[in-house]
């Protein structure tokens, strides 16, 4: 139980490539992975985190090994928060960029396409904001977070799930 059974560098240095692995995955999958979880996606962490357990640890099932791994989890992610506050390349790059998928009434169907969404997604989107037409919306953006927010046309403010409603200026 508290007999190593892999080097310790060696635990260390899987679970950092490990973390990365599973970073650029998700974040190659797109915003949807993030805010818009399905059963499929749940089920789909869930296995990955059994499968890379192997890798980060490799035959090692020692106390010792499982909580080098996790420390040196959470150690990455920490690190890689404060890079990205700190740095707006970072950021980007991490995070990724806000998408439109209405804009003036106007559904924009490669972008939801494109982010792994369909129109139910949106227009589930829509109902929690009161809208049930999609020309009655002047802003609608998968955030980098995975929320979509709502910008009615008969209103100054938006909100997202997650976020505060927030004013907003309209073209003169």
């Amino acid at each position: 139980m508290f007999h190593l059974g892999t080097p310790l560098w060696q635990i260390v240095v899987r679970s950092v490539v490990v973390y990365t692995v599973v970073f650029a995955g998700f974040r190659l999958l797109g915003k949807r992975e993030l805010g818009q979880m399905t059963i499929f996606d749940l089920v789909l962490i869930l296995l990955i985190a059994n499968a890379v357990q192997n890798a980060m640890v490799g035959p090692d099932s020692s106390l010792q090994g499982g909580v080098v791994a996790a420390v040196v989890l959470l150690v990455v992610n920490q690190i890689l928060a404060q890079i990205r506050v700190r740095s707006p390349l970072a950021d980007h790059l991490f995070q990724g960029q806000p998408t439109v998928l209405v804009e003036h009434g106007k559904l924009m169907l490669p972008q939801l396409r494109k982010q792994g969404l369909d129109e139910e997604d949106l227009l589930m989107a829509m109902r929690e904001h009161g809208i049930d037409k999609v020309a009655d919306v002047e802003l609608s953006v998968l955030e980098t977070d995975g929320s979509i927010s709502i910008v009615p046309t008969s209103s100054k403010t938006y909100r997202s799930r997650r976020h505060r409603a927030r004013a907003i200026r309209k073209p003169q």
